[in-house]
């Protein structure tokens, strides 16, 4: 900006900031290049102390100068504009302001025929632009700017390639760029842009191909592409937003039956082992779910329930309840009973039927509920103690508790050898409800069963 002796001090408060657009103004309009760029000059040192209102008015103006036809495509005037711009661009709001005025076509026009040094801000520019703002992703994708940076990136020069990986990466939440990346065998870029650049950046790049993924065809090509040791390593060293974001996308990826084994052969099971004992709830969950996944193979039950056996005998409340929620699904497949007794779980189970937390309380309630529809599992429960511990929690505060307990115990009194244990209890009015509704779902199930051979024959396509 324009000399102002006299009319500022040090501080940025007390500046006059609209004399000094004043003065901006009158430099920009007039015929001289040279001061032209000793305003812009200015103006750069002063856009930490300068309010966003001021900085708006001068979008325009920067822009008009940027897109200019020149001979000389990266002419000083234009570099000190893009200068200007992308350290403008950081401000979020006025990334904005910057799109609305039309700056996405401009810089892409630009970017093509551009010398490293001004293509670097002009990255930066068209970086900061659509990471602040997801309609911006839209109207880059819409004028050709997908084309353009992938005809970049597989030219430029590694600076310059890190900040397009970081633009793919914030494209690439774009469904259509997804699609696109994909069915132009370009996946490989996605997990190159998890691999490099800033953290926010990769964690984008991560959720991309989680969404990606969700498409079952896509899956087999985002591991060929490399994806699952990127992941993986960004669920080591990421912080907690990162490692939800990179746990549920290899999640999602597992979940093909030709990927279930050779992802777990990798080391994903104590990675995802230290995401249930995180203080992230939406981590603890996204593991759980993978975990389900994983133990679909027996091998993979083995390791799961090991590393959950340490969890539930620690003093993390959290990580323990998540862990009696995994115990609680694994319960119903079909192999789960020896693996547990192996690895003596009923036992510890009925140990933190009188844990301090509720939480914990009720979701191992929920999975001895579960053990207590299998008779060799009923055995290994009453022996363990966990009777009269379940008949003491139909008085517990918790509906869910409640429940719980009711549902074991209507099981254990329908065994001959067990069922006098809790002749105590059968005139309660919970547990005569139980009884009822556990009575109604095993009518419909067994009425299901019996109809299922009729309708297949019925119909041979369901074959």
């Amino acid at each position: 900006m324009e000399r102002s002796e006299g009319k500022e001090t040090e501080s940025g408060g007390s500046r006059n900031w609209d004399e000094l657009f004043h003065l901006f103004a009158k430099a920009i309009a007039c015929e001289n290049d040279e001061r032209k760029i000793q305003a812009m000059i200015k103006l750069a040192k002063m856009l930490k102390q300068a309010p966003e209102s001021i900085l708006g008015l001068t979008v325009p103006m920067l822009l008009e100068l940027l897109g200019s036809p020149r001979r000389n495509p990266s002419s000083p005037l234009q570099e000190a504009s893009a200068y200007c711009l992308k350290r403008i661009a950081t401000r979020g709001e006025l990334a904005d302001r910057m799109a609305q005025s039309g700056a996405i076509p401009i810089l892409l026009r630009l970017l093509p025929d551009s010398e490293e040094g001004f293509r670097r801000d002009l990255l930066k520019c068209l970086r900061n632009v659509i990471t602040y703002w997801i309609p911006n992703r839209m109207i880059l994708a819409s004028h050709g700017g997908l084309e353009v940076i992938l005809a970049m990136v597989v030219s430029c020069s590694r600076e310059s390639k890190l900040i397009l990986l970081e633009i793919l990466s914030a494209l690439a939440l774009v469904r259509e760029v997804r699609k696109f990346l994909w069915t132009s065998r370009r996946v490989n870029l996605l997990v190159e842009a998890a691999s490099h650049g800033s953290m926010i950046s990769r964690t984008r790049a991560a959720q991309a191909m989680g969404l990606l993924g969700l498409i079952k065809r896509a899956r087999r090509a985002i591991v060929n592409a490399g994806a699952v040791p990127v992941l993986m390593q960004l669920l080591v060293e990421g912080d907690t937003t990162m490692k939800a974001v990179a746990g549920n996308a290899l999640g999602v990826i597992s979940s093909h039956v030709d990927h279930i084994r050779p992802i777990a052969e990798a080391g994903v099971i104590p990675l995802y082992a230290d995401l249930l004992q995180g203080s992230d709830p939406t981590g603890r969950e996204i593991a759980e779910d993978v975990f389900c996944v994983l133990a679909v193979y027996e091998e993979n039950a083995v390791a799961i329930v090991e590393r959950l056996v340490r969890i539930l005998r620690g003093d993390n409340v959290g990580a323990k309840a998540a862990a009696a929620d995994v115990i609680w699904d694994l319960s119903s497949y079909k192999y789960s009973s020896p693996v547990l007794h192996n690895y003596g779980v009923i036992p510890i189970l009925v140990e933190l039927l009188v844990d301090e937390s509720i939480d914990v309380r009720e979701k191992v309630a929920g999975a001895v509920a579960q053990l207590s529809q299998n008779k060799d599992d009923r055995a290994v429960l009453a022996r363990s103690g966990a009777i009269p511990r379940l008949i003491n929690m139909l008085e517990a505060e918790s509906d869910e508790l409640r429940d719980n307990a009711a549902e074991a115990l209507v099981n254990f009194s329908l065994d001959p050898l067990l069922g006098e244990h809790i002749s105590c209890i059968l005139e309660n009015p919970i547990f005569q409800n139980m009884h009822g509704r556990v009575m109604r779902m095993r009518a419909v199930d067994e009425h299901i069963n019996m109809s299922l051979p009729e309708q297949l024959n019925w119909d041979p396509g369901l074959l």
